[in-house]
């Protein structure tokens, strides 16, 4: 019997994870709480306080659903990569960033930072009509 090789799933090496009310309060705790918790890991992510608050203003500003929270959580694994995922109640907005070239608008110019500090960033849609961003930063991206 041949056994394929599976590919190995490892847990993150340090894990944190809060929910906040979907409130621009709610969006800078969710900033500041980060800033903690990568100060009591000992590490150091230039982009992870503006990437935290894009993705926690984004879910306030469009994925907001009354009565309904969003949730921060962070992922440190031992790769050193840090995975930063904000999910909210709004699963049918996507967001996208604006096509270049085209004119600036209200809508996806704070994609760009987060673009600019993660090594790639995307959207799951669990179920329960709700979304999540992620991005991911590297060490080698981060001045460590």
């Amino acid at each position: 019997m041949n056994q394929k090789s599976l590919p190995q799933v490892t847990a993150p090496a340090h894990h944190f994870t809060v929910q906040l009310s979907a409130t621009r309060r709610g969006a800078r705790l969710a900033r500041l709480l980060a800033e903690r918790q990568l100060d009591e890991w000992g590490r150091y992510f230039e982009g992870a306080p503006h990437v935290v608050a894009e993705l926690a203003s984004n879910a306030v500003l469009h994925g907001r659903v009354r009565g309904r929270d969003f949730r921060l959580t962070l992922r440190l694994h031992e790769d050193g990569t840090l995975r930063i995922e904000v999910t909210d109640a709004r699963g049918d907005r996507i967001p996208r960033i604006p096509d270049p070239g085209t004119e600036c608008t209200e809508s996806g110019r704070g994609l760009l930072i987060v673009a600019a500090y993660a090594a790639r960033w995307g959207v799951d849609e669990p179920s329960a009509n709700c979304k999540t961003v992620w991005a991911e930063l590297v060490p080698d991206r981060v001045g460590q």
